[in-house]
C-alpha cells in the first residue's frame, strides 16, 4: 500500500478535454490555458465523479490515502464536503485543501478561506489549502497561515515550483511551521530555512519543464513524494525519484499514519479492515459506471473549457 502526499483527484477529468489553444511557451501559460481554465469550468457534480474515478485507480495502483489539493473558484462551497464523500464512498482514505488563491479577487480568497474552515471545524480531515505564494496578497497568506494555527493544521501550498515563485521562502519563512506542506520547492535555495516536509513530484516537475528539484540539499526538511494529479503510482514516482525515491516514499506514512495498518496484495486491497479491491475491481462501486459517467461530464466539460 501506498500514501500520496500530494495529488489534483479532479484532474482525472482532463483526460477527456481537447488540447490547449496553442502549446504553452513556458510554465505561466500550462497554468492559465489549461488548469486554470479547468479549475474554472468544474461543477460540483463534475468534482464528485472525476474523484471517484481517480480514487478508483488509486486503489488500483495500490494507492490506500491521498492528500488531495484542489481549486474550483465558480464552485468553491461544498467542494471539500464533496471530494470527501466521493472517496469515503470508494473506500480510499482522504485529507482535502482548498487551495486560496487571489487571481479571482479578494472575495474569490475569503471563499477559499471560508471554504477550507468550514470543512476543518465540521469533523473534515485536512490542511488549509494555498495554491502559491505568487498568486496571493501577503495579507491572504497572513490569513491563510492564521487559520492554520487556529485550527491546529499545517498549510499545503505549492512553493517555488517554477521561477514565477521564486520569492516563496522570503515571502513565506516567517510564518511556515513543521506541520506545512511545501510542494515541488524546485527552485529554493539549499538553505531556504521554511519549516515543513518538501514534497517532491519528479514525474510532474519534468513534463513541465520547471527543472529538477534535487530535495536530497534539503537538509532540515523531511521528504515526502506525490504525483501532482498524474495518477496514483507512487512506485512509479519513487522510481523517476531516483535512488532515495523509495525511502521517500516511506516518509509518506509519517502523514498518514494510519494507512499503515492497510494492506495491497496481488489480488486486494484492504483499507481499515474492509476489502474494498478484489480481483482487478471495486467491492463497493460499479468502475464501468463511473467511467461511463466520468466521460459523460468530460465530454460536457470539453465544451465549456
Amino acid at each position: 500500500m501506498t500514501v500520496c502526499a500530494h495529488h489534483h483527484l479532479y484532474s482525472a477529468l482532463y483526460r477527456y478535454l481537447p488540447g490547449p489553444a496553442r502549446p504553452p511557451r513556458d510554465f505561466p501559460e500550462i497554468l492559465e490555458l489549461i488548469w486554470w481554465r479547468l479549475d474554472q469550468a468544474v461543477t460540483l457534480d463534475d468534482i464528485a465523479i472525476g474523484t471517484k474515478l481517480a480514487a478508483v485507480e488509486a486503489l488500483e495502483e495500490g494507492c490506500t490515502a491521498i492528500i488531495d489539493h484542489h481549486e474550483s473558484p465558480n464552485a468553491i462551497e461544498g467542494s471539500l464536503d464533496v471530494i470527501a464523500a466521493a472517496c469515503a464512498e470508494v473506500g480510499v482514505r482522504v485529507s482535502c485543501a482548498y487551495g486560496v488563491t487571489d487571481r479571482h479577487g479578494a472575495g474569490g480568497a475569503k471563499a477559499g478561506l471560508a471554504e477550507n474552515e468550514r470543512f476543518l471545524r465540521g469533523g473534515g480531515r485536512g490542511y488549509v489549502g494555498v495554491h502559491a505564494a505568487f498568486t496571493c496578497t501577503d495579507e491572504t497568506l497572513q490569513a491563510a497561515a492564521d487559520l492554520a494555527l487556529e485550527l491546529g493544521v499545517g498549510v499545503h501550498i505549492h512553493v517555488a515550483e517554477d521561477v514565477v515563485d521564486s520569492r516563496a521562502a522570503d515571502r513565506l519563512r516567517h510564518l511556515a511551521t513543521d506541520d506545512w506542506l511545501l510542494v515541488h520547492g524546485v527552485h529554493l535555495a539549499d538553505d531556504h530555512g521554511l519549516r515543513g516536509t518538501i514534497v517532491h513530484n519528479p514525474r510532474s516537475n519534468r513534463g513541465n519543464g520547471v527543472g529538477e528539484a534535487r530535495p536530497e540539499r534539503f537538509r532540515h526538511n523531511l521528504i515526502a513524494l506525490g504525483t501532482d494529479g498524474i495518477d496514483a503510482d507512487l512506485h512509479a514516482e519513487a522510481a523517476a525519484a531516483g535512488p532515495d525515491g523509495e525511502r521517500w516514499l516511506a516518509n509518506n506514512y509519517l502523514l498518514f499514519p494510519e494507512a499503515r495498518d492497510d494492506l495491497v496484495t496481488d489480488d486486494e486491497v484492504v483499507v481499515a479492515g474492509e476489502v474494498v479491491w478484489r480481483d482487478g475491481t471495486s467491492t463497493r462501486v460499479d468502475v464501468e459506471e463511473i467511467r461511463a459517467k466520468a466521460a459523460e461530464h468530460g465530454a460536457a466539460l470539453a465544451k465549456r473549457w
